[in-house]
Order: C-alpha cells, then structure tokens, then sequence
C-alpha cells in the first residue's frame, strides 16, 4: 500500500494528521472504509455520466473532526483523475456564507485548480482563477506550437481560439476570459489583472471594465449566472467538467431568519440547477456537520427535505445522502473497532517511511488494539473519536519510535 509513498509525502502526512488536520494529499496512505463509495462515485459519474454532460448534488453528513474533509480530499483526487478542475471551498459566515451567493462564487473562482501531482499541491500551488487562465493559455500555446504555429499566425490563433468559445451564459463573463487570457499571450499585464479582478468578484470599475465589454456587475443577482457561466466555459476549455466541494465546518450561527430563508433558497436552487442541462458535467458536494438546518415547517425546509430525503448506496447510486459516520465504522463498536485498527495500521506504515524506520509489528498491533478501545469508550466527548483515535495513534507511534516502548493509556491521556 505505502510502496509508491515518499519520504517527503509522508513526513507531510505525519504533520499534518499529529495535529488533527487531514493532509493536501497523502491522505489515501490511511484511508479506511471510503472505497465502495469511492468506486460507485468514479463509476456511475466520472467516467461516465459526468463526462457525457450530465450533473449532479451530493449531501455529506458528518461531525466535526469525522472524515468530511477527508472524504472531500479523496473525492478531488478522484475527479482529478478523470481530468475534472476542482473547486474546494471552506464556507464560512464571515466570507463566504451560503445565503450571500456572489461570494461563495468568489470563492469558487479563488480555490479552482486544474489536476495537480501531488508535488505541486504540497508545494503550494496558486490555486485561483489567475493561474487556472494561465495554465489555459499556456496548454493552449503548446498545442498550437506542436502544430508548427509561431510567431503572429501563432498570436493570432490563440486569440482566436478563446474567441471561439460558445455556449456561455453570460456575455460579460466570456469577453472577460477572453481579455484575460489575451493579456497573458501580450503579456498585458493590466489588462490581465483588469479581467481577472471582475470574474474574481472584486468589483466593478465602470470605465475599466466596459472597454473589455465586461457590462454587468457580479451580485446577488447575477451570482447564479456567474456560477453556471464558469462551469459552461472549463467545458469549454476542454477539461471533462468540474467538481465544487463545500465544506461547511459549523453552520452559520447568529444569521437572521431571512438569511436562514436565503440560505435554504440558494441550495435548493442549487440542487435544481444540478438538474438542468444549462449545468453541464458538474457535481457539487455540500458537506455539514448535521442536518439540523433542514428543522423547520415552511415550505422552503419541505422543499429541501423532499430533494434530500435519497441517501446514496451501492443499491442506490443516484441517493444524494452521504451519511459518513455511518460509512466510517458505523456505530457497531465491532465495525467501529475494525475501521479504527485499519486506519491505526496503516498510519503506521506511513510513520515508517517518514522516518525510515521499521516496528515490531505484534508491538505496534497491540498499542494500536488498545487505543482503539480507549478512544471508542470516550466516543461521545465533544470532540469526534476518529479525529482523536488519529492524533492519539501518531504520537503514540512518536513515543514508540524514540523510547522503545508503547506509551501508557495515561501518558495519552486516555486512562
């Protein structure tokens, strides 16, 4: 399993997971329970139903500190195999609540990549719509030069190659793509900035941005033309389609009723858009803590509930539920002891090739067994016993690896 896994990933890996958070990658090293959904996912949408045009919503529900991340980073590896661009956006009340759509779509712009190795994303990547532009021109470039294009017929057929682009809902958003991606063949640079300062969602500048024939401002009004405009044009760009993936930490505490009413609107008019061909080779995972937010009696919360109610399964592939705390070791302490050794067992192995180093495998089977009990006692503490059972497990490999010995369930804090 670890045999293609580097030194540098998992030093990465190790990092990042001894202080509760998932890695940019190297997280499939310890991946446990994900792979039936996994492969129904590539499957019945990668490489199929997405990539002849159709979309889709996926709803993933799962505590705090219980794989949602995770879940989401493997999902982004997936798409990116199919050679899907990505958009991971972290949703948060001050900058980007749901209920306020134009900047969720800021967000999305500002966290697209295009498929990454896995040099380039724990190098730290530009993500954003800035680099994704360039990285189009410059594929672009390439293809044409291959072809025996240089020097103007080669400026000349770029530019027309972005303005050949068709089937773009928004008018503004194709001529502000074109004069963003013109700047980077005249190496303009302004004019580049100009163009990506509109589609990023930072403004409209009257006078700068009508000479590019940018006529309309990005607001709550346009927001859901802006969104599925993007997704008509990475279509068009020739990527297979594109992945967004929310993820909702905590839902948003202290917002009015008429911002809970806006919020609920925009999904379900999300969803909906999913349903639509105007919205082509797009799928969209929200993920929440709870489902708590769809309590409520109006019709909004009906509306909503009726579109959610399908939980997705191998028997039921096309069910929009995700419910992760069941698919990670459910709530049998049998399962749930198994999906913790498989992950304590493999967390091991990537410990040995961070720091070249081999255990005693009955040694480290035994401290992992007795951590898994430990933690699973203490499941219903506030913080989710996966995320604890992964921090617990590295540093009690650490304390292996330098004094010889498992440490204590005291010197863990879990006794």
């Amino acid at each position: 399993m670890t045999n293609d896994l580097t030194k540098e990933i998992a030093l990465h890996v190790v990092h990042r997971v001894q202080h509760g958070q998932p890695p940019e990658h190297g997280f499939q090293y310890f991946t446990a329970g994900l792979n039936p959904y996994l492969t129904i996912l590539e499957r019945e949408y990668f490489s199929s139903y997405l990539r002849q045009g159709g979309s889709s919503f996926k709803l993933v529900v799962g505590t705090y500190g219980g794989g949602k991340t995770h879940f989401l980073y493997c999902v982004r590896e997936l798409a990116w195999k199919h050679d899907f661009a990505v958009s991971y956006v972290n949703l948060s009340n001050e900058a980007s609540p749901f209920y306020h759509l134009d900047l969720v779509y800021a967000t999305i712009v500002k966290g697209i990549m295009p498929p990454l190795t896995p040099e380039e994303l724990i190098s730290g990547y530009e993500k954003g719509l800035d680099s994704f532009i360039k990285a189009w021109a410059a594929t672009k470039q390439a293809e044409l030069t291959g072809k025996g294009c240089s020097g103007d017929t080669l400026r000349k057929e770029l530019l027309a190659s972005a303005q050949s682009l068709s089937g773009i809902e928004s008018t503004s958003f194709h001529n502000a793509v074109c004069a963003a991606f013109r700047g980077v063949v005249d190496k303009n640079d302004e004019e580049f900035r100009t163009a990506c300062q509109w589609l990023k969602g930072e403004g409209y500048d009257r006078k700068a941005h009508q000479k590019l024939g940018i006529l309309q401002r990005i607001d709550k009004t346009t927001a859901f033309s802006m969104i599925r405009s993007l997704l008509q044009w990475v279509r068009q760009i020739g990527y297979s389609g594109v992945a967004i993936l929310f993820d909702e930490a905590t839902m948003p505490a202290g917002v009015t009723m008429k911002q809970r009413e806006r919020h609920l609107s925009n999904l379900r008019e999300v969803i909906d858009e999913c349903g639509h061909m105007n919205i082509r080779g797009a799928i969209i995972f929200y993920a929440v803590p709870d489902l708590l937010f769809l309590d409520g009696k109006a019709v909004t919360y009906e509306a909503l509930n009726q579109r959610l109610d399908t939980v997705f399964e191998r028997l039921n592939p096309t069910g929009v539920k995700i419910k992760l705390d069941e698919v990670l070791g459910g709530k049998a302490e049998k399962d749930a002891m198994e999906f913790l050794i498989e992950v304590g067992r493999k967390l091991a192995g990537v410990y040995e090739r961070a720091w070249e180093h081999e255990f005693d495998r009955g040694v480290v089977d035994k401290m992992i067994n007795d951590i898994a009990a430990a933690v699973f006692k203490k499941r219903f503490a506030d913080i989710s016993y996966r995320r604890e059972f992964v921090k617990k497990a590295v540093q009690a490999l650490s304390y292996l690896h330098h004094e010889g010995m498992p440490p204590s369930l005291k010197q863990l804090g879990l006794a």
